[in-house]
């Protein structure tokens, strides 16, 4: 749960009697490779903590899979959308290899918001975090070539290689063979 702990804690400060409860709260739940946490039309109600694997959130366009995320270990795996607004979600969260998970239920999470004030100002760093990571995300698919994309994806930690390259093309925008050529141009 260290883990966890130092990802709860970058972004607000707990004492530490408060962090092990607020810890104790998450279940765990292990993920066999290509099974899902969530589909599309069900609502995201967990909030994910990804402590061993990998996970992708996708969804489709003309029976086309559009990868937008990869969860890696020590990272956190939603739909903001559907688990704020409670509406059903448009996207898929699939495991791309067996993994493990600690959740947090949406219930529990408004509990400790009660208990804990300091968790509401941790929650809101969160989603400050994510909008920003979403609008970097935007901005890059939108100004930089594919190539640029493609290589600033291979500039992250070694995992992201574990990823298949149909997921990789859709999440840099093109298709696998495109991804193929800038590839070997690259090489």
């Amino acid at each position: 749960m260290t883990e966890l702990k130092n990802f709860i804690s970058s972004y607000a400060s707990f004492n530490e009697a408060e962090l092990n409860d607020i810890v104790s709260r998450f279940k765990e739940r292990t993920i066999a490779k290509n099974d899902f946490l969530l589909r599309e039309g069900t609502v995201c109600q967990d909030l994910v903590f990804v402590r061993e694997g990998c996970l992708r959130l996708y969804y489709l366009d003309e029976d086309v899979e559009i990868s937008v995320w990869f969860a890696f270990p020590n990272s956190s795996a939603i739909d903001i959308y559907s688990f704020i607004s409670d509406k059903p979600s448009k996207y898929f969260l699939q495991a791309i290899e067996d993994s493990t998970i600690l959740y947090l239920p949406k219930a529990e999470l408004t509990m400790l918001y009660a208990e804990y004030p300091t968790m509401q100002e941790m929650m809101r760093k969160f989603w400050e975090d994510a909008v920003l990571n979403l609008i970097d995300r935007f901005t890059a698919l939108q100004r930089d070539s594919a190539e640029k994309r493609y290589l600033d994806l291979m500039s992250k930690p070694p995992y992201l290689q574990k990823i298949p390259q149909k997921y990789l093309a859709s999440f840099i925008g093109v298709t696998p063979t495109s991804l193929s050529r800038i590839r070997k141009g690259i090489r």
